[in-house]
């Protein structure tokens, strides 16, 4: 049975929040105040409608993920999979457009996609806010009249600056902009940087998890702790600052395996072998689980391109079949 790109987008929706353990975040054991389980089973469910857009080559990348967004909310009752969505309205665009399943889903189909994207696609995008609440950073000094939180109320800067989705996203991603975001102890927005430097993390993990072994949702986990080593979290350092999301990535580095020692945190994910991913002791990670949750550290960001990463593995031969 061949699978579309709807249907692999929508698996891994289901396949991220079924993996266990993701330090942080809800998982098939774990709920966290205010999310369940089940409510991230109902806004993958939701979320169709949008990811059918997205494959049907001709409605706008933003419409689609904002058709996504109201669906998912609608559902689930509250924000379970912006972010996911987020990155997984322009692999699913891509997709849809390969000559052959897959053929095209590789860093320059998605990077054709983001430069493809209008000033529409923007709007749509600042709509999808106002259905749901996002963690989200300030805006650049220079560019208060485009925060995110305005929702459709940013339509007429975003016309009269002509900034299309792919603009507002070098911005969150800190690459435009007058203010502090050269300054070193900032995280940056990792979703925006995805959708500016080609998706470098999502393909990596990807590899990482195609070259794994058993379960997709231990596989899941595995390359979860891969991606939160390798840089700090967006989510954790909006909620509890950049020096606990550094500390939560050394923490999560301590638990990858293979022949050497551990890999260094915070090195980027081209520096995480895929040995020591599929060596991460997910017994450990068990415990890291249970402290994450009591400290309040929730590394969604992390959580979004471990769903992203699977949606890519699928479409490149991942099964869920034994």
């Amino acid at each position: 049975m061949t699978s579309t790109p709807v249907d692999d987008a929508t698996l891994a929706l289901l396949l991220e929040v079924a993996g266990t353990p993701k330090p942080g975040n809800v998982d098939r054991h774990r709920d966290l105040d205010g999310l369940r389980f089940e409510a991230f089973l109902g806004g993958a469910v939701g979320a169709r409608e949008g990811l059918e857009l997205a494959a049907d080559g001709t409605t706008g990348v933003g419409r689609a993920f904002e058709r996504g967004v109201s669906g998912m909310a609608a559902r689930a009752g509250t924000n379970t999979q912006f972010g996911c969505l987020l990155l997984l309205v322009p692999l699913v665009r891509a997709s849809a457009e390969a000559e052959e399943p897959g053929g095209d889903l590789a860093p320059a189909g998605v990077e054709r996609v983001a430069r493809e994207t209008t000033v529409d696609d923007a709007v749509a995008f600042y709509r999808a806010f106002e259905h749901v609440d996002v963690a989200v950073a300030d805006p650049p000094a220079d560019a208060a009249d485009l925060d995110v939180r305005r929702g459709s109320d940013a339509a007429p800067a975003l016309r009269e600056r002509e900034a299309t989705l792919r603009d507002v996203m070098a911005l969150s991603a800190g690459l435009g902009g007058d203010d502090d975001r050269g300054d070193p102890d900032r995280v940056p927005d990792r979703n925006a940087r995805e959708w500016v430097e080609g998706f470098p993390r999502t393909f990596r993990a990807a590899e990482w998890i195609l070259s794994d072994e058993g379960p997709l949702t231990d596989r899941a986990a595995r390359a979860f702790l891969g991606l939160l080593a390798a840089e700090p979290d967006t989510l954790v350092a909006a909620n509890r600052g950049p020096e606990t999301a550094r500390e939560a990535s050394e923490r999560a580095a301590a638990l990858l395996g293979g022949a050497g020692a551990p890999p260094d945190a915070l090195a980027g994910v081209d520096a995480v072998d895929a040995a020591a991913v599929r060596a991460a002791d997910l017994g450990a990670a068990e415990e890291l689980a249970t402290a994450f949750v009591d400290e309040e550290i929730n590394p969604g960001t992390t959580a979004d391109l471990t769903c992203a990463a699977l949606y890519v593995a699928l479409r490149r031969g991942a099964e869920v079949a034994p």
